[in-house]
């Protein structure tokens, strides 16, 4: 009985909300009839245009001649080509252009005595700054080069129809077998540009390698030639050469030991030696090779009756060895003017002059 009671509540309630909504409803729909009906006309949509003239021959073509259009496309790819690998050149001689002025105007800027030796004698001038920019140029020009037309021609490939997939898959197994096989060869290219990037040496170095020490005679991506003091000519791959040691980069020094008696005034000795040193740093023939004028450093060792005076002399590189030899020389010179001998040297365990025999 209680349900039957909400189930009428309800159904009265749903009644009454629903009347007032079906008038609003029956309003709205007998307004919208009221309206005229409007027909829409043919005449107000806009004609098409008709056919160009241009593209009824574009389509003739393209039906009578249907490899003009992939001709087109190779012939634009390739024309594309050669002006990308123009520009990239032009902005690659741009880029040398450049390091040869900076090269220029960094040797013109060396006002001092220093500052000019060493930019001649360490090769850091115009023509080893233009060697090496050059060297880069040709570099880049031969890798855009062959990036540029590699694009081309898979472009042309693409264009003509031919399957990519197959040849890129057996170009990724060739390269699989070229990195393992030719490693060592990439390695030598790599350790070449880098070396050339960083001017570790160049042509006219003196350098050490670990394995032989000599003078440069050519480098290459892949290879270094040096020959030695006897003259033997090494060949060195770029890329096994773990450390190097450039005797002709920055300075070297000259030091020279010249032994006196352990009798002799060193009031008179060191004198000698600094006039004699004064006047070979004043000689024109040495002023390109010293750096500055030698150093008398004084008594560095006395041992056996002998007394040992250093002297140093920064100078050029490669270049310490003529110092050395000079510097003895003139030393010499000026001791037989003063009337100064040299010690006598005695070879250990006698066997001197006037030794008696054992």
């Amino acid at each position: 009985m209680r349900r039957w009671v909400l189930s009428e509540c309800f159904t009265v309630a749903v009644q009454a909300r629903a009347e007032p909504l079906a008038k609003i409803a029956g309003m709205s729909f007998a307004l919208l009839v009221s309206f005229p009906k409007t027909v829409l006309s043919a005449a107000l949509v806009p004609p098409l245009p008709p056919p160009s003239a241009l593209s009824a021959l574009s389509a003739k073509a393209m039906d009578e001649w249907p490899w003009l259009v992939p001709s087109l496309t190779i012939i634009g790819t390739l024309a594309g080509a050669m002006l990308v690998r123009w520009v990239l050149h032009r902005a690659v001689d741009r880029v040398v252009a450049g390091a040869m002025a900076r090269a220029a105007r960094h040797e013109s800027q060396t006002p001092r005595r220093a500052s000019r030796i060493l930019a001649q004698a360490t090769m850091l001038n115009q023509a080893r700054s233009t060697q090496r920019a050059a060297t880069m140029g040709a570099v880049l020009k031969s890798t855009s080069t062959f990036v540029i037309f590699t694009l081309a021609l898979l472009t042309v490939m693409a264009t003509l129809g031919l399957p990519l997939g197959p040849l890129l898959a057996s170009a990724g197994v060739v390269g699989v077998a070229l990195g393992f096989g030719a490693q060592s060869l990439v390695k030598d290219f790599l350790s070449g540009i880098f070396m050339i990037l960083e001017d570790q040496y160049g042509v006219g170095d003196v350098i050490d390698t670990g394995e032989a020490i000599g003078t440069v005679e050519d480098v290459t991506l892949r290879v270094t030639r040096l020959r030695d003091a006897s003259g033997v000519v090494w060949y060195i791959r770029n890329g096994e050469i773990t450390r190097i040691g450039n005797r002709s980069q920055g300075w070297s020094t000259a030091v020279v030991d010249i032994p006196v008696g352990y009798s002799e005034n060193l009031d008179v000795i060191l004198p000698l030696i600094r006039d004699a040193v004064h006047e070979m740093d004043a000689s024109e023939d040495w002023k390109s090779r010293l750096l500055e004028e030698p150093v008398v450093a004084g008594v560095e060792s006395m041992l056996g009756g002998v007394v040992t005076v250093r002297i140093i002399a920064k100078c050029a590189p490669n270049e310490s060895f003529p110092v050395s030899r000079e510097i003895r020389e003139r030393v010499k010179a000026a001791f037989d003017q003063a009337g100064i001998q040299t010690p006598l040297i005695m070879p250990p365990y006698g066997g001197g002059p006037g030794a008696p025999p054992t």
